[in-house]
């Protein structure tokens, strides 16, 4: 089939380039759902004899095959004629291996022709939540909210930035010396950042937050007692009678997730419009339109910004807003929207307190060159946003709700805000795990009271908030 095979025994390259096939990765949906939810053990690192043994056999593989060739073929079809070759290639070799070590290096080097490399047995494992790269030799990541050092490394920092190079080209971008950092998307929807040399001075730093193949729901969130029954519930009333939302975190909050399970209770005849720097929700709802940011070309022309985005689509007859992350000017525009008929717009900011997002957003706007009076812009974020909901991740690495709170109006300069919800922690155990528990604050008519009893929800809001004011069991 190939034209190259009979040169097996070629002599091996000195150096080879990493070969950039258009043949898609193994897809993480492609694992079994009972193996992603076990816990799983760190990869062990292998032997340098082990790499050395790789790196020759991989040479000699490149030697033999036609890639363009390859590049034809369906995934399980190339796997199958790479094992085959490099099953060749170690009899000619006369290279010792147990047969463990033999298919882990047949895997792996299907990995680095077909896939992500040594990425690709991360990328299958549902209990990572990102994966850090620093530099060939050292791979990170965070399991049960905890990071971990694996034995996972790269042959070398310019195969680990080929491997980059592969994830941003499916979306359409670039990383290189003249721009070296670039935000991307794995094909499942896993959000990518890239910082490559000569910014990153230790070789190429890769960041993947990894999607769950299975989606979490509030209830979901509920188990994990990352809310408590009665503030999920709220939260699904918030969600469903068009209240405009902003969800406040640190990184690794879990603020994406909390958005996306907000938008669960959008209902199914709406037109949602998202706008997002790298396409990560995941709405469910048939009338979605996605849209995305464009970094400028080699020319430094043609970018599209968040505030185009949220600009343009002001235009495009939406019913809900969503933007995936709020970073600058565009706070101005999706406070407009939010003010102008589009209710129940939604959107995420770095803050680590209600108050805080709140001051962020009007820095933001301060920022983007609006030359408006402070008291102006309170007003239109008073007038806008109906709810903040604050996420958390803390030293124990769980992640918990930790507010939900009304905005409510103004008193002289300063905007008054109400908890409807809070979490308290009343201390730890024994093996460092916080104890607490989420609580009413008592409140018995939120503000949005009469937009709950507008869509039939007020007496779920009202027994959800009447069965949460009597302090429970401890979580």
């Amino acid at each position: 089939m190939f034209g190259k095979r009979t040169n097996v025994g070629a002599e091996t390259r000195a150096r080879t380039p990493e070969p950039a096939v258009a043949a898609a990765p193994k897809s993480a949906a492609a694992a079994p759902a009972a193996a992603a939810t076990a816990p799983q053990p760190v990869e062990q690192r292998k032997s340098e004899q082990y790499y050395a043994t790789k790196s020759m056999i991989f040479a000699a593989l490149i030697e033999a095959i036609d890639l363009a060739q390859l590049s034809k073929l369906d995934p399980d079809n190339a796997r199958e004629e790479i094992r085959d070759i490099v099953h060749e290639i170690v009899a000619i070799k006369n290279v010792v291996m147990s047969i463990s070590e033999q298919e882990d290096l047949l895997e792996d080097i299907c990995n680095d022709v077909l896939g992500y490399g040594p990425l690709e047995p991360l990328l299958m494992r549902d209990d990572i939540a990102d994966i850090m790269v620093n530099g060939a030799t050292k791979t990170y990541i965070e399991v049960g909210g905890k990071i971990q050092l694996t034995g996972i490394r790269f042959r070398d920092n310019a195969q680990l930035m080929n491997i980059c190079q592969r994830i941003v080209s499916q979306v359409g971008r670039r990383v290189d010396e003249s721009s070296p950092i670039c935000d991307a998307r794995l094909l499942d929807g896993s959000r990518v950042n890239v910082i490559g040399p000569p910014l990153a001075i230790d070789g190429p730093a890769l960041t993947i937050r990894k999607f769950r193949r299975d989606k979490l729901t509030l209830d979901q969130l509920v188990r994990y007692a990352s809310i408590s029954p009665e503030g999920g519930e709220v939260l699904k009333i918030i969600g469903r009678v068009r209240c405009n939302v902003l969800i406040s975190g640190g990184t690794g909050s879990g603020k994406t997730t909390l958005l996306n399970c907000l938008t669960n209770y959008i209902d199914a005849d709406e037109r949602v419009i998202t706008c997002e720097d790298a396409a990560e929700l995941q709405l469910q709802q048939p009338h979605v339109v996605r849209l995305e940011t464009r970094p400028p070309n080699l020319e430094g022309q043609g970018s599209v910004t968040m505030r185009d985005l949220v600009k343009n689509c002001l235009r495009m007859r939406p019913e809900r807003i969503i933007v995936g992350e709020v970073r600058g000017p565009e706070a101005f525009d999706l406070l407009q929207a939010m003010n102008t008929g589009h209710d129940g717009s939604m959107g995420t900011l770095h803050a680590n307190s209600p108050r805080e997002a709140l001051s962020r957003l009007e820095s933001m706007i301060t920022m983007g060159g609006f030359s408006l009076p402070a008291k102006t812009i309170r007003d239109m974020i008073v007038s806008s946003i109906d709810i903040i909901v604050q996420a958390a991740r803390l030293r124990d690495g769980s992640r918990r709700i930790t507010h939900i709170t009304e905005v409510l109006g103004q008193e002289g300069d300063v905007v008054t805000l109400q908890d409807l919800f809070i979490y308290e922690i009343l201390g730890e155990d024994a093996n460092g795990r916080i104890i607490g528990r989420h609580r009413s604050t008592g409140i018995g008519r939120p503000r949005f009271w009469e937009r709950a009893r507008y869509y039939g929800e007020e007496n779920r809001l009202g027994a959800a908030l009447d069965a949460a004011v009597v302090e429970g069991p401890v979580d």
